[in-house]
């Protein structure tokens, strides 16, 4: 058995799952019997937990010489809408039909017995993340631009997916998504959060009071940034995947620019903690006005109200980051190194969104 901060992770057996405290993330005998049901190869699994994400899980299962990727959200109890594998998994299949780079899905197991929670299987791409650095192939002044070019331009042909071709037309409700983000997020801060941070209230006050009409509908990815956007090891610059679709939805397209521009670094970019990828920083790369200007030009919408959405993706942020301090300071995420900065973080980044709906 596996042993990580949280409790065991990974066990070879249900039988070695009985009586645990907490239901382990990966139960290998009933993995292996899902792939064999799946026809994924033969024999014994081996397994490496992968990326960042601070919600749901990901592992590389290697069997044989097949490398494939399990998505899973967190042990239970937690709230189901923001952890829906099979909504998530829909969506990329949706994608898919239109040509927009996801991964293929290989099998999806609504049956919660396997692993107590549903998940899916997606072939295994191999690729670069940029985060803090680029590869030599990408890191010339002209393939950085062009890297940054891509990245936009994935967005704007996202917010153009024909929804009826794609199978996403009934993915939701996009009449009144603005009005129900800053109510949902305002309603989740006060469940979330147990120190004085009146920031919160003042910008969720003032997001609804100034809440822009939205231009049209699309697709929203909900959290695009470069670290969940997959890009070719070789020039010229070119987006092979775009992951981590557990915040689609259908709503209004300039959200994901807000959320982009808002946590994307430059030079002239305050320094958040929700500038994760630093690479951005470097010689070349599009700045926060460029990257707004190429995709109103893609796009033909108006970016005039960016800062409104670029608050609104800070505040929901800090509400999010708010919920795993809160955690963490019970107890709950034991041996975690990121939480207890978000002590001083958070403030700032809600200063940070302050700064951007004074405009």
């Amino acid at each position: 058995m596996i042993r990580v901060p949280d409790g065991v992770e990974v066990v070879a057996t249900a039988a070695d799952a009985d009586g645990l405290d907490r239901p382990p993330l990966l139960v290998l005998d009933r993995v292996q019997g899902f792939f064999d049901e799946h026809g994924m190869g033969d024999g014994p699994l081996a397994w490496q937990r992968i990326g960042d994400g601070q919600s749901n899980i990901t592992y590389l299962i290697e069997r044989e010489d097949r490398r494939v990727v399990l998505r899973r959200g967190p042990r239970p109890p937690l709230p189901r809408s923001t952890h829906d594998m099979l909504r998530e998994a829909r969506v990329q299949q949706g994608l898919a039909k239109v040509g927009v780079a996801v991964p293929k899905i290989l099998a999806v197991c609504a049956d919660e017995s396997v692993l107590g929670v549903p998940f899916y299987v997606m072939d295994y791409l191999d690729g670069e993340i940029l985060l803090d650095s680029a590869p030599e192939a990408l890191d010339g002044i002209e393939q950085r631009r062009a890297t940054s070019e891509a990245l936009v331009d994935t967005l704007a042909t996202l917010h153009s997916v024909d929804l009826e071709r794609a199978g996403l037309a009934d993915f939701g409700r996009p009449q009144g998504y603005l009005e129900r983000q800053v109510a949902t997020f305002s309603g989740l801060a006060t469940q979330v959060s147990e120190r004085e941070l009146p920031l919160v209230a003042e910008l969720g006050e003032w997001l609804e009071a100034h809440r822009p009409e939205t231009q049209r509908a699309a697709l929203v990815h909900g959290d695009y940034r470069l670290g969940n956007v997959m890009f070719g090891r070789e020039a010229p610059a070119k987006v092979t995947a775009v992951l981590d679709w557990e915040m689609a939805a259908l709503g209004d397209p300039l959200a994901d620019l807000g959320y982009l521009t808002a946590t994307y670094c430059d030079a002239d970019s305050p320094g958040s903690v929700m500038e994760i990828s630093g690479v951005t920083r470097e010689p070349g790369y599009l700045t926060r006005a460029e990257i707004a200007d190429r995709y109103a030009a893609h796009t033909g919408l108006d970016v005039s109200r960016l800062p409104w959405y670029q608050a609104l993706a800070l505040w929901k942020s800090s509400v999010f980051l708010e919920a795993i301090y809160t955690r963490w300071r019970r107890g709950e995420r034991p041996g975690d190194e990121f939480a207890p900065v978000l002590e001083h973080e958070i403030p700032r980044l809600l200063e940070v969104a302050r700064d951007y709906a004074r405009g």
